[in-house]
């Protein structure tokens, strides 16, 4: 399990459940476009203090985000 993978992946699937776009979620959370990206695709360890600004934006616990699978257990719209 890589952490910065399931990160990436959890972040990616609730900002597109949400219909958000990358550059309307790093606006959002006060991050810069390129580090979102390099953070979705799992090449960057994202930092605790990015991971709650961008759970605050997704209306989601920090810990979600950083959950096994997560994304694959969300039913309905996310939260």
């Amino acid at each position: 399990m890589d952490i910065r993978r399931v990160t990436g992946d959890n972040i990616r699937f609730i900002r597109q459940k949400q219909n958000l776009t990358q550059e309307a979620l790093a606006a959002k959370a006060r991050v810069s476009l390129s580090y979102l990206k390099y953070v979705e695709k799992g090449e960057y360890a994202i930092t605790i203090v990015m991971l709650e600004k961008i759970a605050k934006v997704l209306k989601v616990a920090p810990g979600l985000l950083m959950e096994p699978g997560a994304h694959l257990r969300m039913k309905g719209p996310a939260q």
